[in-house]
């Protein structure tokens, strides 16, 4: 599916001033929620949508600033925000309880909503199990690219303007596979998520979740760490900004640890090893399922 048809396929709702995107699969099964990374959009979860959807009501947003929905220049985005916005979308779609899937920037989102559920803020809403992707689950292990590092620069604004589509090309192919790289017209499409929609002009303010990340880490890191919902990660550990590395990490500190390791994937495994993602996540919750129905027998 190309950006343009994912595009026509989804929805927008006006949330606190701005227009958010989101598809939603329909139907009256279990809720899961797909939460993007950065720079791209709720189009990365398209390789799983038609499969997860067989199973779950699936629902997928873009996050302000990202794909589809406003991208509104000067703006002070700010990851808190992000679950926010994400709060109003499911209450307007009638979810109460959910399970989440998440990427790189969507990590962090779904950080802050296990807080938010830890702490009370979102008491209509019980999340139930999450999902995580290669992302920045500590910051203390996130590796930035150069780019990002440069974006949150003085230069930061110039350099958004002057990104194009060849550097964006090697940069992105980087954090890929060596033998699961993007084809030229992939990064075409990647490219028009990015771009679009006056997308380079607020490259450089997206990159703020970086020094969040680390403003906030006792919240976000203590809401994996003191998790008392199933938590999985699946990763792709030749990733070098959140691959083996992260996993050591991961591994001191939660308890536990559920984690599926993908031999040879990079950054973005559910584009990169789809069919291995998709198992992995469904045996995640075919696990649930069982303990669940263990629970409940006499």
């Amino acid at each position: 599916m190309t950006p343009n048809e994912w595009q026509e396929s989804g929805n927008q709702l006006e949330l606190s001033g701005h227009r958010i995107f989101y598809r939603d699969s329909g139907g009256s099964k279990p809720w899961l929620v797909l939460l993007h990374g950065f720079p791209t959009s709720s189009w990365d979860w398209a390789p799983l949508w038609d499969d997860l959807s067989e199973r779950f009501r699936v629902v997928a947003p873009d996050f302000l600033g990202f794909g589809f929905s406003d991208r509104p220049v000067g703006y002070n985005y700010q990851v808190t925000e992000q679950a926010a916005l994400t709060v109003q979308l499911l209450r307007s779609l009638g979810v109460t309880e959910c399970h989440v899937m998440a990427h790189d920037y969507g990590d962090t989102v779904a950080q802050e909503l296990l807080a938010r559920q830890d702490d009370g803020t979102d008491s209509d809403r019980q999340i139930h199990s999450v999902c995580f992707l290669n992302g920045g689950i500590f910051p203390e292990t996130h590796r930035p690219r150069l780019i990002q590092k440069l974006l949150l620069t003085p230069i930061g604004p110039l350099l958004g303007r002057l990104y194009t589509r060849r550097k964006f090309g090697k940069s992105f192919s980087a954090v890929f596979g060596a033998r699961t790289q993007p084809s030229e017209s992939e990064l075409d499409d990647f490219w028009q998520i990015v771009s679009g929609n006056g997308g380079q002009q607020v490259l450089h303010r997206l990159m703020r979740y970086i020094p969040e990340r680390l403003a906030n880490r006792s919240r976000w890191v203590g809401a994996v760490t003191q998790a008392t919902i199933p938590l999985r990660v699946i990763c792709g550990i030749d990733d070098p900004v959140s691959g083996a590395h992260m996993l050591v990490r991961y591994r001191e500190l939660v308890p536990n640890p559920d984690i599926v390791e993908l031999s040879g994937i990079g950054h973005y495994p559910q584009t990169e090893a789809t069919q291995a993602v998709l198992n992995a996540f469904l045996h995640f919750h075919d696990n649930i399922l069982a303990e669940d129905a263990h629970a409940e027998s006499p």
